[in-house]
């Protein structure tokens, strides 16, 4: 099948690409079946998950394990057809977070109680995402030192793109709405809540005045909502598909082997992620709530996150879930959930440019001592907001970082780092979404606006099944 209808047109010209993508559909079916037998949606998540790791260290076992593993054909064509469910499953996620945020924020601010605070959700948000990132930082600087990272090493894999940090008064400007159907446009969330905040201010004030001339817009509202959350319902009734596709897409992509050239690395930084996951349960129980009860809530949130490596592209399935299994207000659980996955992100902000940093240190024999952690965590809690929560935002906000703390022009040193990048965002965007949950569930707490009956329902009684459009 050498012709140029398999070669660039189909993207088949091996029958092991035929044999897997069968696999794959397979795999489909057995999903569907337990659909439709009544697995709750919870257990078909954790088992996509299982499946696709498995599907993905079998291509790569088939392939030997390559170094490279996109320069093996049948695996390219693998990732490209994969990739289709993958990505497109993304892509449909994403689809919804403009409309969803910017009509969920109006409708937020018009039907607040006038005893809810904007400002104070506001002011206990950003603090609440600012203190864990900073708290997640000091946890990477430990683990770094720790595991020793950068000592007697030297990554240098070629030369890559040295990111220029801009001031924190443009990062500021940039956030404002100038354009606000640009924002839109281009998927600029913050500018979008901002947006949505004025119009939804200025509604609730003709409201006193002119009701009847506000009404009409204030049903389009309520019916736009109710129908871009329908949608909502549908898409992520497809998730345990789409994991399988995502988990196995990203092994299939990227191989095992190049995880073995920063094993340190690597090694130092899930021991953060775990140690501030931990953490995040002991805000919970701190809160009066559960932490066994919270996971079992969020399960479903926390599997996506970990598998598609985007926080934004989690946003409708983390507000949802918010909602409807921990019992959070609607208004707080989207106005947090927008925040947090545009900011304030414990994984890609906090660990990772710490780790990072510490490990150019040692390399450099620059000492990690307390003037040095001050300022690497007064660099990161100033730069943890305005990174878009998508893959590889990370790499920008650890470039900002060094070059907050003078170690910018070392950023070609961390090549093989940036090599096995995907590897890490899976546990980074996990830390990232799990971060702006346990806010959104602290704020909600602080607030009163967590009906912990639907909170505590979730594990005792109504066990979480997929949901319906």
């Amino acid at each position: 099948m050498d012709s140029s209808f398999f070669t660039e047109f189909l993207y088949l010209t091996d029958f092991r690409t035929v044999i897997f993508i069968g696999i794959l559909i397979g795999l489909f079916f057995m999903m569907y079946r337990l659909e439709k037998k009544g697995v709750n949606f919870s257990r078909r998540m954790l088992l996509a998950t299982a499946i696709g790791l498995m599907l993905g260290v079998s291509i790569q076992a088939i392939a030997g394990f390559p170094s490279s593993p996109l320069e093996v054909r049948f695996i390219a064509e693998i990732e490209t057809w994969y990739g289709l469910i993958a990505n497109g499953f993304m892509s449909l996620l994403r689809m919804l977070i403009v409309p969803l945020v910017f009509v969920s924020m109006i409708r937020i601010i018009v039907t607040m109680e006038q005893g809810v605070s904007l400002k104070k959700l506001t002011f206990r948000t950003i603090g609440m995402l600012v203190a864990t990132t900073t708290l997640a930082a000091l946890v990477g600087i430990m683990a770094g030192q720790l595991f020793q990272v950068g000592v007697n090493t030297t990554l240098i894999e070629g030369d890559l793109v040295i990111f220029e940090a801009e001031p924190i008064v443009s990062t500021l400007l940039g956030l404002l709405p100038a354009n606000p159907i640009a924002a839109m446009a281009n998927g600029d969330v913050v500018p979008v809540i901002i947006f949505a905040v004025f119009i939804g201010t200025a509604i609730k004030r003709q409201m006193k005045k002119s009701l009847s001339v506000v009404k009409p817009f204030i049903d389009l509202v309520e019916a736009f909502y109710t129908i871009i959350f329908g949608v909502s319902m549908t898409v992520i009734k497809w998730m345990p598909y789409a994991i399988v596709a995502l988990l196995a897409n990203t092994i299939v992509g990227r191989g095992l082997a190049v995880i073995r050239e920063v094993i340190g690395f690597t090694s130092a930084i899930y021991v953060s992620f775990i140690i501030m996951f931990f953490i995040h349960l002991l805000i919970i129980a701190l809160n009066g709530l559960n932490p066994i009860r919270y996971l079992q809530n969020v399960t479903d949130v926390l599997i996506l996150a970990f598998t598609s490596r985007s926080s934004l592209g989690t946003l409708p399935v983390s507000i949802e879930k918010l909602t409807t299994q921990v019992g959070l207000n609607q208004g707080t659980a989207t106005f947090v959930g927008s925040l947090g996955a545009n900011g304030g992100m414990n994984g890609s902000a906090g660990v990772y440019p710490a780790l990072v940093a510490v490990m150019l240190a040692n390399m450099i024999g620059r000492p990690i001592d307390l003037t040095f952690i001050i300022m690497l965590m007064i660099v990161i809690a100033s730069a943890s907001f305005g990174i878009a929560g998508i893959p590889g935002a990370a790499t920008v906000a650890v470039s900002i970082v060094l070059a907050g703390v003078g170690l910018g022009e070392l950023f070609p040193l961390i090549a093989a780092i940036v090599a096995i990048d995907p590897i890490l965002d899976m546990g980074r965007t996990f830390l990232n979404v799990n971060g702006t949950l346990v806010t959104a569930v602290t704020v909600g707490k602080s607030l009163n606006q967590i009906d912990e009956e639907i909170y505590d329902q979730q594990l005792k009684h109504k066990p979480s099944k997929a949901p319906t459009a």
